[in-house]
């Protein structure tokens, strides 16, 4: 275990914690926070995986001594998805999970993600819990018989199996599609790898070696992957897949190069499911309306949550949702699990390419289409109260909704304003038919906030 002084603090939210090796978060404090998430859970092994950066081994390291110490089984899965890590909890009957990964961060970063027993992130409310026990420095008893660790065999043969249960296999192997897999050097081609060529798929794919040494700056953003766009249509590909390290988020390509991203992930997904498969749908309240859009078009329900995973995954249970997720590329499939899933969402594209016979741009191009526009300002938590009162005074004639900041929906448009969870800034993001219309609506918005 590091004995470093740290210089700074992690953040720390409601599902973990994330930091810069090093400077805010290093063994000493892994070891902390698992020792706090061990006070909330009930007897029982946990799950430890992590997303492949230079630092997981060390972090891994101090989890596991902890576990022990405390008189736990840590089943090691080593790398493996966030996904996935949701599967192997509930499948091996685990009392949580702890994923070391720092999502999109840059490769300094690391981070911690919890799950419950149920197999996904832990609630907000359970979230909250862990943070008072590790502020506090609470500990769990020291038992007088130390843990052990056990290495889990194959870790991704169920969580393939699930998703090869929800398409037809025989119908995408038939059209023998080839596949660019961009992985980053993160945790998804182990299982990336095995389902594209389930799905007899002729697949390439770039960054295989899950070793965090990222060819190019890991949140799957059009910015971010040039490179990748020009090697689509180098080798001829039907479509290119892009996940970010812990492979819980896809952004799609297609063959001619271009970026369709990750809004239109979740879009397609949920096309394709409710042909045939009709039921409810949840997104979270900054998830593009076309999902909305495709609900009324099949007749069913379309609910909202607020923002981060837990709480599209709580909807979607209280709902009896058939698919749900966020516009970050986070499809959720409750016969696989719930938990943002990136072989979900490239099992169920390919699904709809060969079923419909389309090409993954003819599919995106049938959408409906709109753009989002995103800013920010400086604005302390105490402001936001008198900004949201500005704001709706201003757009008398939008419908207002603070579930989750203050969102304002027109009949074409919408205006998400919400504060910043770890940072003095306000986030606005609007969602239109044009770019420029999307882009005024944050200008305007952003207007009103000036003269606060």
């Amino acid at each position: 275990m590091t004995t470093t002084k740290l210089t700074a603090e992690p953040i720390i939210s409601v599902s973990g914690l994330r930091g810069v090796i090093g400077e805010s978060l290093d063994g000493d404090v892994a070891a902390r926070f698992t020792a706090a998430y061990l006070t909330t859970l009930p007897d029982g092994p946990i799950v430890v995986t992590r997303d492949g950066r230079a630092s997981g081994p060390m972090l891994a390291a101090a989890i596991e001594q902890t576990l022990m110490r405390h008189g736990r089984v840590c089943l090691q899965a080593d790398v493996a998805a966030t996904p996935t890590t949701g599967v192997l909890v509930r499948e091996l009957n685990a009392a949580g999970g702890i994923q070391i990964s720092a999502s999109h961060n840059p490769p300094q970063y690391n981070g911690i993600k919890l799950f419950s027993g149920a197999g996904q992130v832990i609630s907000a409310q359970d979230g909250k819990q862990v943070i008072e026990q590790y502020r506090v420095g609470a500990l769990p008893a020291i038992a007088t018989t130390p843990g052990k660790v056990e290495r889990v065999a194959d870790p991704h043969a169920r969580h393939l199996e699930l998703v090869l249960a929800i398409v037809d296999v025989a119908a995408i192997c038939a059209r023998k599609f080839k596949v660019l897999l961009d992985a980053n050097h993160g945790a998804g081609a182990a299982l990336g790898m095995r389902l594209l060529e389930a799905l007899g798929c002729d697949v390439t794919v770039l960054g295989a070696t899950p070793d965090g040494q990222f060819a190019h700056l890991p949140e799957p953003i059009a910015e971010n992957l040039s490179g990748v766009l020009k090697h689509v249509t180098e080798i001829g590909a039907d479509v290119g897949f892009c996940q970010d390290p812990d492979a819980d988020r896809l952004a799609i390509i297609d063959r001619a190069g271009r970026y369709l991203g990750e809004e239109y992930t979740l879009a397609l997904c949920v096309d394709h499911w409710l042909r045939s498969h009709p039921g409810p749908v949840v997104t979270n309240c900054s998830t593009s309306r076309m999902t909305e859009d495709l609900a009324k078009q099949y007749g069913v329900p379309a609910f909202r949550s607020p923002v981060g995973e837990a709480n599209v995954t709580a909807v979607m249970k209280a709902q009896g949702a058939v698919i749900g997720g966020e516009g970050s590329g986070g499809a959720i499939h409750p016969q696989v699990g719930y938990v943002r899933d990136s072989f979900v969402g490239m099992a169920l594209v390919l699904d709809a390419m060969a079923a419909r016979e389309k090409s993954i741009g003819e599919l995106a191009d049938a959408l409906p289409r709109y753009a989002i526009a995103k800013t920010k300002i400086t604005m302390s938590a105490d402001q936001l109260p008198a900004a949201f009162a500005k704001l709706k005074s201003h757009f008398s004639e939008a419908k207002a909704d603070e579930m989750d900041g203050l969102r304002l929906d027109f009949p074409n448009k919408w205006l998400l304003v919400r504060g910043s969870n770890t940072e003095p800034i306000v986030r606005a993001v609007a969602e239109a038919p044009t770019e420029a219309e999307a882009q005024e609506l944050c200008d305007t918005a952003l207007g009103v906030l000036a003269k606060l």
